[in-house]
């Protein structure tokens, strides 16, 4: 596997700082949440706590107003203020028997009582009377005191509101515990032996029952002792626990809530009897809310952070990848030293600013030397240099020159300056050319001057289509020149003398037009005109024919061109001049068809020619040529002669196009895997450039290349597919897409459906 490149590592280190700045204000946002849900927790511990401890305080109160109740029952003073006699008041006993039974049905602390008649020596209960304490004590006692010590205690004490913390009990039979409350009657007994003592006995479970809520809500154990420390009551904890608990100085007893060990322990003091009430809450129960949020938090910040490393690495490589090949084209052509130590971006800004920099000096120079390019093809077209239509719509490009399919060529002469050579006068011609042309272009914006020496400017005038009489007289130009002359005359005192060829209907007759104005110039310096002269003016020369250099030039080079239309215009132009406007006789004719034998038999002298199988026919033709019968039989054979021609010329373009195709298919066949592979690098292998083979390539195939070669991609992918030996991820590397995802969207574009149901299709 290839090492990530730097850039790569950038930009997915700045995606993880993305990814962890709102996962440390989620982080923050988690603790929050779980601080608060542990509050809650806590408070609403110690707000169930707090119940528990009202229930039991109530309860306890309820016992402490059962005691004043007796202490103001009638039947009990009358009964505790009688004297000891032999007789007991059997009666009043009873009666208060039955009425302290009603008290076990309201509060089920009061379910175990008694009540002592010092008096009478009598233990009263509810629904029974022992008129023996020893008989009381044998079905009820402490196991930890006899029966004396009973008596002394409880019996012959006085006391105030006095309670005996949970001690061992045995209820007829049955062990239990029990918390023992004890008051002297009446209540303002405080020494010695009072008159009655009322016992209440509360069981521990009816303590605990209390206390459970909170127990069954959270699991857990709860545990009350009085001011001095001793057991009330407990569940789910023994005594020697609550000593290690208590004794531990990691436990701080001023503190309400606190963890210790897996618990959090609420302790509470009651204001009202200093009774501590304490609950141990297992950590992982009370915090089963915040733990179900941590575990959430957890999961989808996890989720959230495998995702986004995900995404970060599929982006830092779709973001990177572009941008490494851009590197990879930079240093081939700068040098792969230049970017030594620099960033990578510092590397491109530089060297394309570079670029810019010397495209825009480039451009600056372009546009400075327009005129010169321009003037330069002026002169090459009228020279008749640019063999075919597409070489001068090529060239015009170039120089920015929009050409007209109609028009005129021709030639100003600047008249008083002949043979007048120094360096004043060729300043002063300078002057007069630049303004000559000036106001010939203010006069008609769209035509084109060049200059052809010191005192000459030739020029190609455009001409509308809506007067063709106008147009084939060429009213239109002599005007334009004719305004040219007076304002020339009128403003700076220069006269002219223009020279007018025939009208040109195609932008390949520019040349015979020019020769036209020329021939026309020069009769009238010969014969001393002036103003404006036509080509019509001039008189026919019959003892020559017209075939001048120009026109041979430019048939060869259309022919060569493989242009057959306009290689045959030439040819009828050259025979309707010297049929039309010469006389010629026998012996020119001949010489006329001797001189077109010579030009074609110059064109056959080519290698392109003479590998020809169709050679020798076609050199046995132009053979044939003087001896025709007539110039129009003549005329018919060159145009068979030129279309075989053409036909050789194009049929080896067509033969080297090919063979340039076939050359680009063989590229692609070899570096399709290459991901890098691009137009640029294909014209770099097969030496072309780049538009070229791009359109060469689409003519030939009618495919676009980019579409050929994601066509051969394709199919390599699909092979692989059929022989199930490499994952789809594997495949798209194979085959030179940068991504999976790259390679799926293209095959199902291409196929019609994904790499995957294609594979599961062919194992259907």
């Amino acid at each position: 596997m290839p090492k990530p490149s730097r850039l790569f590592r950038k930009f997915l280190l700045s995606y993880l700082a993305i990814l962890i700045i709102p996962s440390l204000a989620g982080y923050m946002s988690y603790r929050t949440s779980i601080s608060v849900t542990q509050s809650v927790s806590i408070e609403n511990s110690i707000t169930q706590l707090q119940k528990s401890q009202s229930l039991l305080e109530r309860r306890m109160a309820e016992v402490e107003g059962f005691t004043r109740e007796l202490a103001l029952n009638p039947e009990l003073n009358m009964l505790m203020n009688e004297k000891p006699s032999s007789q007991s008041n059997v009666y009043s006993i009873w009666s208060l028997m039955r009425e302290v039974t009603a008290f076990t049905q309201t509060n089920d602390f009061l379910q175990n009582f008694f009540i002592y008649l010092n008096n009478y020596n009598v233990i009263i209960t509810p629904g029974t009377t022992y008129y023996r304490p020893d008989h009381y004590f044998d079905t009820q006692h402490y196991t930890d005191l006899t029966l004396q010590q009973w008596e002394q205690k409880m019996l012959r004490s006085t006391h105030r509101s006095e309670l005996m913390p949970l001690s061992a009990y045995v209820n007829k039979g049955t062990d239990t515990s029990v918390i023992t409350y004890m008051q002297s009657l009446p209540l303002d007994s405080f020494t010695g032996s009072s008159p009655a003592t009322v016992v209440v006995m509360i069981d521990e479970s009816t303590v605990n029952s209390l206390l459970s809520s909170l127990q069954e809500r959270y699991g857990g154990w709860v545990y009350v002792s009085d001011a001095e420390g001793r057991d009330i009551g407990s569940i789910g904890i023994d005594g020697p626990e609550i000593e290690r608990l208590q004794s531990d100085v990691r436990f701080d007893k001023k503190k309400t809530s606190q963890f210790y060990g897996g618990d959090l322990v609420i302790s509470i003091r009651s204001q009202k009897n200093g009774w501590v009430y304490m609950a141990g809450i297992p950590k992982q129960v009370l915090m089963k809310n915040a733990n179900h949020i941590k575990h959430m938090t957890w999961t989808v910040t996890g989720a959230a952070l495998l995702i986004g490393l995900l995404a970060g690495l599929v982006l830092s490589y779709r973001n990177s990848a572009p941008i490494n090949r851009l590197l990879g084209i930079m240093r081939e052509q700068f040098g792969s030293g230049a970017a030594a130590g620099r960033n990578e971006y510092d590397f491109l800004q530089g060297n394309i600013s570079a670029m810019l920099t010397t495209n825009k000096r480039l451009e600056n120079e372009l546009i400075r030397q327009l005129p010169v390019v321009r003037d330069a093809f002026l002169k090459r077209l009228l020279a008749g240099e640019l063999q075919s239509r597409e070489e001068i719509s090529a060239v015009a490009s170039q120089a920015n020159v929009a050409l007209s399919e109609n028009g005129y060529a021709a030639i100003i002469l600047i008249n008083g300056y002949s043979d007048m050579d120094s360096v004043q006068i060729l300043n002063e011609l300078s002057a007069a050319r630049l303004l000559l042309k000036q106001e010939l272009a203010g006069l008609n914006g769209s035509v084109l001057l060049t200059d052809l020496g010191s005192d000459r400017i030739a020029a190609l005038i455009e001409v509308g289509n809506e007067d063709a009489q106008a147009c084939a007289n060429g009213e239109e130009v002599a005007q334009l020149l004719e305004r040219l002359s007076t304002v020339a005359f009128e403003e700076y005192r220069i006269t002219i003398t223009a020279a007018i060829g025939e009208p040109f209907a195609s932008i390949m007759e520019v040349p015979r037009s020019y020769e036209q104005a020329l021939q026309t110039l020069e009769f009238a310096v010969y014969t001393n005109r002036k103003g404006i002269v036509r080509f019509s003016d001039t008189p026919t020369d019959s003892t020559t024919y017209y075939y001048p250099l120009e026109s041979e030039q430019r048939l060869i080079g259309t022919v060569r061109a493989g242009d057959v239309e306009e290689s045959k215009r030439i040819v009828q132009t050259i025979f309707d001049e010297n049929a039309h406007n010469r006389a010629l006789s026998i012996e020119m004719k001949h010489q006329l068809l001797a001189e077109l034998q010579g030009t074609f038999m110059k064109l056959i002298d080519q290698k392109a020619f003479l590998k020809s199988d169709q050679f020798e026919k076609i050199k046995r033709r132009i053979a044939e040529i003087p001896r025709a019968e007539t110039v129009e039989a003549a005329r018919g054979e060159i145009h068979a002669i030129i279309a075989a021609l053409c036909d050789i010329v194009t049929s080896r373009k067509n033969e080297m196009h090919t063979q340039t195709v076939e050359q680009i298919k063989r590229v692609i066949e070899e570096m399709y895997a290459d991901p890098e592979l691009t137009l640029y690098r294909i014209a770099e292998q097969v030496e072309r450039p780049e538009k070229y083979i791009s359109q060469l390539f689409k003519e030939v195939t009618g495919v676009n290349l980019s579409d050929y070669l994601e066509k051969v991609r394709l199919d390599h992918a699909a092979e692989l597919l059929r022989r199930h030996t490499h994952t789809v991820d594997e495949i798209s590397e194979r085959v030179g897409y940068n991504s999976s995802h790259s390679f799926r969207r293209a095959f199902k574009r291409v196929m019609g459906v994904s790499p995957s149901s294609y594979r599961q299709s062919l194992q259907e």
